[in-house]
């Protein structure tokens, strides 16, 4: 029996009704947001310049050279020719920009590259049926289980500055995870935001904590103790953190604010559950894998490997765990089905790669990250160095907090921000009264803890896209989470500040 009229229009109203009348935007509206408001400020504000110095074998900005390159402000070109940069070119440039080794089009490559290593490794299915082991024989320890991640990443971003390296870990981690009965936020929490904790507390930290002590003329790792005293509460914190969330969610899936996004997650559990033994084949493909992990971290401690190497090492460690899987058949594995693996694995983290060219793009839209270069970036510098001259000794290391964190939406690297930051922060903090100690501790705070949720960031919608997380959702999640790390970093910059460290 068919509904009359005006019932058919009685339920089309309820259904409009019941529609939730406002949503997160999509990641990528946001970052367009965000470079239309970096546009605009090519209106408002003046380009600027400094010269730069060589100190301590590193090219460094002088404070005391700024030159604003026109009264006026200058604007921008909608459409730019010529391969420069205008609002609408902002997309393409980003992408190209940088090399191998950094932002954008190196890390650009390198997702892409893992991507597909990954989805090598996984179509044998031998990593499926090993992690089926770990959650069959240890359902009942995850709490264990994820306070020992959350510290291995932390020392991970203390010792070594794990940044874009911890992506190929996401993949393994939020599948396990879910299966676990957590969510793929937990996932981020013991592996991306661990290792941004470590690396905001670190006494050690190659691509933070060291270049701005060099920049600043401290010691080389001075000042260890209080820092490590500071990293082990700051860990401590975020696996109390985890805990308590992840103990949440899983006495209430539906709780979680990933539940929709993590269904293809829940599949993959389903997926175990049917997965009872081993296969022949499985024990090597495990060996493999783990080698080369082992690899990997050697080469980074080591032989100091980045992007280049690394993802060359997973995309060697995706060929061979292929050629052993089709050798014994696992799967049901052939060469054309390790082709298309290799291109779903690939597909898969496209729409992050594609994030940190948008990312990219919005820098370049400031004029870039070069100090000699004309760009609005270096008249913000200048005038949060003039602004901050004028206020008290505490109060200023505080704002020093407060600045290196919100530049570090535009800078996300932590050894760029470093250069372009610390020549001025150093020589500033003997004006107002502070150890330049506490101004490297101001910058690595900052730096560190807000690439929690900064979109600009290319590790976090790396991570973000393998877990197949919304960086719109993440943010609601990760919001509460900053502030509490914001007030963290400032109680610590203000003990500093106030004990002379």
């Amino acid at each position: 029996m068919q509904a009359s009229a005006p019932e058919v229009e009685s339920q089309q109203q309820n259904a409009v009704a019941a529609e939730p009348k406002w949503a997160m935007p999509d990641t990528y509206l946001i970052l367009l947001f965000v470079a239309l408001l970096a546009f605009a400020l090519n209106f408002l504000i003046p380009a600027g310049t400094y010269e730069t110095m060589v100190v301590n074998e590193r090219t460094v900005v002088d404070p005391s050279t700024y030159q604003q390159v026109a009264e006026e402000p200058q604007g921008l070109a909608i459409f730019a020719e010529g391969g420069n940069i205008g609002l609408l070119n902002f997309a393409f440039e980003g992408m190209v920009s940088g090399s191998k080794w950094g932002a954008s089009i190196g890390v650009f490559a390198f997702i892409l590259l893992t991507g597909g290593a990954f989805g090598l490794i996984f179509a044998s299915g031998s990593v499926e049926r090993g992690l089926f082991q770990v959650i069959a024989k240890n359902r009942e320890a995850g709490g264990l289980y994820l306070a020992i991640l959350c510290v291995m990443f932390s020392a991970g971003g203390a010792v070594f500055g794990m940044g874009e390296e911890v992506i190929p870990f996401t993949l393994i981690v939020v599948p396990l995870l879910v299966a676990m009965g957590y969510d793929s936020i937990t996932a981020l929490l013991v592996t991306y935001v661990a290792t941004q904790v470590g690396f905001a507390t670190s006494w050690m930290n190659p691509f933070g904590v060291s270049i701005a002590q060099g920049i600043a003329d401290v010691p080389l790792m001075s000042g260890s103790v209080p820092r490590m005293i500071l990293w082990a509460g700051a860990t401590a914190f975020l696996v109390l953190f985890t805990l308590r969330y992840a103990l949440r969610v899983r006495n209430n899936p539906e709780s979680s604010l990933a539940y929709q996004s993590d269904e293809v997650h829940r599949n993959k559990r389903q997926s175990l559950d049917a997965l009872q033994t081993m296969v022949r084949g499985d024990g090597l493909v495990l060996l493999l894998f783990a080698a080369g992990i082992a690899w990997m971290i050697w080469g980074v401690v080591e032989r100091e490997y980045f992007l280049p190497e690394i993802a060359s090492q997973f995309f060697t460690m995706g060929i061979v765990i292929a050629i052993v899987a089709i050798a014994f058949g696992l799967n049901g594995l052939t060469a054309n089905k390790a082709a298309a693996a290799f291109k779903e694995g690939a597909q898969q983290l496209l729409p992050a790669a594609m994030v940190v060219a948008f990312a990219k793009g919005i820098v370049l839209l400031l004029g870039g990250d070069d100090p000699s270069s004309p760009s609005v970036l270096n008249t913000i510098l200048n005038w949060a160095g003039q602004g901050l001259a004028d206020v008290s000794g505490t109060v200023s290391a505080w704002c020093m907090l407060l600045f290196q964190t919100v530049f570090n939406f535009f800078i996300t690297s932590g050894s760029g921000q470093a250069a372009l930051t610390m020549p001025i922060m150093a020589p500033l903090a003997d004006v107002v009264g502070v150890t330049r100690q506490t101004a490297v501790l101001a910058f690595q705070l900052g730096d560190g803890f807000s690439n929690v949720v900064v979109p600009t960031s290319a590790a976090l919608m790396g991570c973000l896209g393998a877990a197949r997380l919304d960086w719109g959702v993440w943010i609601r999640f990760a919001l509460p989470l900053m502030a509490w790390l914001f007030a963290l970093a400032s109680v610590a910059v203000v003990l500093a500040a106030l004990t002379g460290f």
